[in-house]
């Protein structure tokens, strides 16, 4: 059986561009072989030449895996000493988010991923930051948190074995988990969380009992 990784870009050229610091990776380098949706597809076949209608995930500029699978298990250290299973928010909707502070486009997207956080952590939606800075600093992760104000949970993964494992091989890289583990999506380099077509995404996936409210 393939593992989860198996499926994306070669563990060596993934653990070069991190180390190398590139921030967004190129097209295709996060590669999901699940069937995915695509603008305008409908059965490969197109109405004419009128414009594609574009459905929440397109809208929002995540990659929606239709045969969705759980992401690989992980616990990992907190920023404020503690420990954080992935299971632990499996009732939730769950922003995964793989950071470092080196990362330009990572801070351009983190006050959005602040402002998602604080409108829908009440409704069932929880945002996890996973820093792949190597050795963990916190002489520099401690301020960087604190300068962007970020509230939301911050773990770090200081080998960069979880990002490995989820196949990252560039960041930011932001999987969207739904209540019960599967990943619905993936977006590759930096988003607009909190804008109007990713707020209607969320609104979408939040779990049922929330869903409402």
């Amino acid at each position: 059986m393939k593992s989860w990784a198996s499926s994306l870009v070669g563990g060596s050229r993934r653990d070069t561009l991190l180390r190398a610091g590139l921030a967004v990776v190129l097209v295709g380098a996060l590669v999901w072989f699940l069937p995915v949706r695509r603008p305008g597809e409908e059965g490969g076949h197109h109405a004419g030449h009128a414009p594609p209608v574009l459905d929440p995930f397109e809208r929002a500029g995540v990659s929606e895996l239709k045969d969705g699978q759980r992401g690989p298990r992980f616990v990992l250290s907190t920023l404020d000493g503690r420990r954080a299973a992935l299971d632990d928010y499996g009732k939730k909707l769950v922003i995964l988010n793989f950071w470092a502070t080196w990362c330009r486009p990572c801070t351009d997207e983190m006050p959005t991923l602040e402002a998602l956080w604080r409108q829908y952590r009440g409704r069932g939606l929880v945002v996890l930051g996973v820093s792949v800075d190597r050795g963990a600093p916190r002489a520099l992760i401690d301020p960087y948190v604190a300068h962007l104000a970020l509230t939301f949970p911050i773990l770090l993964d200081p080998d960069m074995a979880t990002a490995t494992a989820w196949g990252v091989s560039g960041i930011p890289a932001t999987f969207v988990v739904r209540p019960g583990g599967e990943v619905a999506g993936v977006a590759v380099g930096p988003r607009e969380w909190n804008g109007d077509a990713m707020r209607a995404l969320v609104e979408r996936l939040l779990p049922r009992a929330h869903g409402h409210e």
